[in-house]
């Protein structure tokens, strides 16, 4: 009897070795695949569900904004854009940017950041405490006007003002050029216009760039062409991509953006969002479907999937309303039905 039981003891032990023998081997296999494919072996992901993401919706009671926030520092992300410093009459539901920069101080690891959208508006993040600031350009003529109230070259022009205002305050500015693909108003964005744009926000003082597809036109060939043109005019300069999933390839385009080599992606929980001043804009990629790809692709995050899932249950609780992640809906990681 003794000796069955010994033997299955062994039988167990040595299937147990191999199990995890084979965890070892697929691991690095897995590393030598990412290694050969030339992806990025991290990407770091900007949660924008606080700004972007609720910019569309009813302004919230402060208290549920407040557990939003917690939720996501509670993800592993670690950039989150918080808020915006804009006019409270054209957004309501950033009227509270100076309580949200008091907020979020009990996270010191991570980075916050809050958007501006002119010299005032940068001014006052600087003196909420924020000391990473995004300042909008838009590409497009048409959505400049309606977005902030002039034409892209004055919102251009004002990179150097602002650039003094929060490098000043001993910070980092990136410049955000929306409709960088596509403009509501004006359509197609000539990608040496985009480009343009971008050279110049890098002579005014420009620290970082992303490429915004303000109303989820792009698709994966375009995106790949356009970052090309952009990273051979700033050399050296980090571009980040914002994709929004308005036609379905939104996704698709941040992978193809991976595969460019960009380690630096927005995203919104449970893909919310959308631009108030470009109609037809809809939401952004979800944190959790862009978590899922990357992860599953053998590239790091830093950010809990079943974390990013509950933070995307939350803000369907907090805004009424489904959201859009295909993930969520699917209720996560595939499960064997036993």
């Amino acid at each position: 009897m003794g000796g069955a039981q010994d033997s299955a003891i062994e039988d167990s032990a040595i299937e147990d070795s191999a199990v995890e023998d084979s965890a070892v081997e697929d691991s690095a296999i897995e590393d030598s695949a990412i290694e050969d494919s030339g992806l990025p072996r991290r990407v770091d992901i900007r949660e924008v569900g606080p700004r972007d993401g609720l910019q569309l919706e009813a302004p919230l009671a402060f208290a549920d904004k407040a557990r939003l926030i917690a939720a996501l520092a509670g993800t592993g992300v670690r950039r989150i854009e918080a808020t915006a410093f804009v006019s409270p009459r054209a957004v309501p539901s950033m009227a509270d940017a100076e309580r949200v920069g008091q907020l979020v101080r009990q996270w010191p690891d991570i980075e916050w950041s809050a958007l501006a959208a002119s010299p005032n508006g940068a001014r006052r993040a600087v003196a909420a405490g924020f000391t990473s600031v995004e300042y909008v350009v838009s590409a497009g003529h048409g959505h400049s006007l309606a977005n902030v109230g002039r034409p892209t070259e004055q919102a251009l022009a004002a990179v150097a003002e602002v650039s003094e205002i929060v490098h000043g305050a001993g910070g980092r500015l990136e410049v955000i050029i929306a409709t960088a693909w596509d403009c509501p108003f004006d359509g197609p964005t000539p990608p040496g216009r985009t480009a343009a744009i971008a050279a110049r926000a890098v002579e005014l003082g420009a620290d970082a760039l992303c490429l915004g597809d303000t109303i989820g036109t792009t698709v994966p060939g375009r995106v790949t062409r356009l970052l090309g043109l952009v990273r051979s005019n700033v050399p050296g300069i980090d571009v980040g991509v914002h994709f929004h999933n308005t036609r379905g390839t939104g996704i698709a385009s941040a992978w193809a953006a991976v595969q460019a080599g960009v380690t630096r992606l927005d995203s919104s929980v449970g893909g919310l969002g959308g631009c108030p001043f470009a109609p037809g804009a809809t939401g952004n990629i979800a944190t959790d479907e862009l978590v899922y790809l990357l992860t599953d692709s053998g590239i790091e995050t830093g950010v809990d999937l079943a974390a990013a899932l509950e933070a995307a249950r939350l803000v369907e609780e907090i805004v009424g309303h489904p959201a859009d992640s295909s993930l969520l809906r699917a209720g996560g990681r595939s499960v064997p039905r036993r």
